[in-house]
């Protein structure tokens, strides 16, 4: 796989990273395979997709314990090893609540290298940033886990310029991971053009659209009963059926270029930004080939023009 520099100063990394959230966590559980999960995470390795992301709230907890599990031994050295921190699990229905107390920092960052095995992560994110706790509160915690020799570098994720250059004051930011595909192109306006500005990596997750650029969903039916999807509003019959225009469109370009739906809106994240480094996530081999072989994929002017034009989707994120 073609290789980049984790923003201006980091190492160099596959061009496309493997998101590890769906091996265990919101996306169809009744078929989870953990031995697959760790195989894919072996072969995505193979494949030269070295950043692996995942979180301690996926799960909760046992997502980084299967990327442990894939991780043990010789594979370790070989990837740029990238968790969160700042959500736990969820109270009165929710999903998740934010944690950024500085106390609840420092021992998750203890927990978290226990669940992977190894005695440092090459990234430690906040996951997303308490109201209640100032952020250079929580950032100055996840600093102290750099100079502990416990992360490499610390980035963001979910943020506003605002929040980023707060947390800069502090200590430097290597990265943002915000939401960003054809479908989620907020971070165009203010966050990426800051993110590049500044030589720090932007890892877009859910890059696909949750799967749905792929072109793989036309219905929500088709969606397990267990998977979070079925609770999102662009995932609403009404909303899904709008926004099958968005993936038609990428499917005539992707039918034009000769590859996949799924490469050509990899294709057009990859030409957002020269730090730009997306996580798409999945549990399929051939999914994750053909992901990887999306780094390759050439998209004319006139492609990422006719891309770029497409309306904004029907329904809101959460």
């Amino acid at each position: 796989m073609r290789t980049t520099t984790f923003g201006s100063q980091g190492p160099e990394v596959g061009a496309i990273g493997l998101g590890c959230m769906g091996m265990t966590w919101a996306y169809d559980l009744r078929n989870r395979d953990d031995e697959a999960s760790v195989r894919v995470i072996r072969q995505a390795l193979d494949l030269g997709v070295t950043l692996i992301d995942t979180a301690d709230i996926y799960g909760p907890y046992d997502n980084e314990e299967v990327v442990g599990a894939a991780l043990a031994g010789p594979y370790r050295e070989r990837a740029f090893l990238a968790t969160k921190v700042g959500l736990v699990p969820g109270t009165e229905g929710k999903r998740a609540d934010n944690d950024g107390r500085p106390e609840h920092v420092r021992r998750a960052i203890d927990e978290s290298l226990r669940r992977l095995g190894t005695d440092h992560v090459d990234l430690y994110q906040l996951h997303r940033v308490d109201p209640e706790v100032p952020i250079e509160e929580t950032w100055g915690a996840l600093a102290e886990a750099v100079q502990a020799g416990k992360a490499r570098r610390i980035g963001l994720s979910e943020v506003t310029v605002e929040q980023i250059e707060r947390a800069q004051a502090v200590h430097p930011v290597a990265s943002v991971q915000n939401e960003l595909s054809l479908w989620t192109r907020d971070s165009l306006a203010e966050v990426l053009p800051y993110t590049e500005a500044r030589g720090i990596a932007f890892l877009p997750f859910s890059p696909l659209g949750r799967g749905f650029l792929t072109g793989g969903i036309s219905s929500i039916e088709e969606l397990p009963e267990d998977d979070f999807r079925r609770s999102l509003p662009r995932f609403q019959q009404d909303a899904l059926k709008a926004n099958l225009a968005l993936v038609a469109k990428v499917q005539e370009v992707a039918a034009r270029v000769g590859v996949t739906p799924a490469q050509v809106a990899l294709a057009w994240v990859l030409a957002q930004g020269r730090y730009v480094l997306p996580i798409p996530g999945t549990r399929t081999p051939r999914y994750l080939v053909d992901n990887a072989a999306a780094v390759d994929v050439v998209l004319s002017a006139a492609d990422l023009a006719e891309l770029d034009a497409l309306p904004a989707p029907t329904g809101d994120r959460y």
